[in-house]
């Protein structure tokens, strides 16, 4: 069965999915959704296919190869092989389906109910402190979106506990704004623990979106629902999966 969870304040077709209900084996057992993983090419687009049939049937998946940029782009019709780099989506079209795909960083959707817009980003630290956030919500403007009525989900990443850096990270992040000492706190010496889901949701917050959801799910704490970059990193795995979060007006 897959891992499914949604949001409850967006109404579109959306679902921000774990590891389990796949066809991949071993380290990427099960639902990898990673073309640029080493799992066979065959399982990777069985599960894509399986989780678009559990969210969107009918639907037309758009994804994209993910550099963690800022930049967000209005979905095409390209195809996988030609995916543009760029870390978040948008439209106002019937029958897409926008698919973020991740392994700790954080899935974050997006919906203007009343103009028919939702977007999608991929919001790893690096993207978050650039601004794809605020990327997304200006493409989505470009469609005829209002960031005050936009709702906003963040799905499952890696939380504060599992999430530890070195003082150079945080020092940047102090550097940029005084105020983002709230995403920190204390761990062993010459490191702190950062709050991605809480930086996000300030990020948003602070960009004027109306409604800001998180769902406070932790990927490297829970290795059976989730894939996690920073565990595979710690056990010395070769590789990892990746989960799909998407939504489809």
């Amino acid at each position: 069965m897959l891992t499914r969870i949604q949001s409850r304040a967006i109404r579109a077709r959306h679902g921000l999915l774990g590891r389990t209900g796949g066809l991949s084996k071993g380290i990427y057992a099960s639902l990898n959704v990673g073309l640029g993983s080493d799992d066979d090419p065959a399982c990777v687009a069985g599960n894509r296919a399986r989780a678009l049939a559990a969210v969107a049937p009918g639907a037309r998946l758009v994804t994209l190869h993910q550099v963690h940029s800022a930049i967000a782009v209005e979905a095409g019709d390209w195809p996988d092989r030609a995916r543009p780099h760029a870390d978040a989506l948008v439209t106002n079209l019937q029958g897409v389906a926008l698919g973020i795909l991740t392994a700790d960083c954080a899935p974050v959707l997006f919906e203007d109910d009343v103009a028919g817009v939702i977007g999608a980003a991929h919001a790893g630290w690096k993207g978050a402190f650039t601004g794809v956030l605020e990327a997304t919500l200006a493409a989505m403007e470009r469609l005829g979106g209002n960031r005050s009525r936009i709702t906003a989900a963040i799905g499952p990443c890696i939380a504060r506990r599992s999430y530890e850096v070195d003082e150079a990270f945080r020092a940047r992040f102090l550097e940029a704004d005084g105020r983002n000492e709230a995403f920190f706190t204390g761990g062993r010496p010459g490191h702190a623990q950062f709050d991605l889901e809480g930086y996000c949701a300030a990020r948003l917050a602070d960009a004027g979106v109306g409604r800001v959801e998180a769902l406070g799910v932790d990927t490297r704490s829970d290795p059976v629902r989730y894939f996690s970059y920073r565990r595979t990193t710690l056990v010395g795995e070769p590789d990892y999966g990746r989960q799909l979060s998407l939504i489809s007006l």
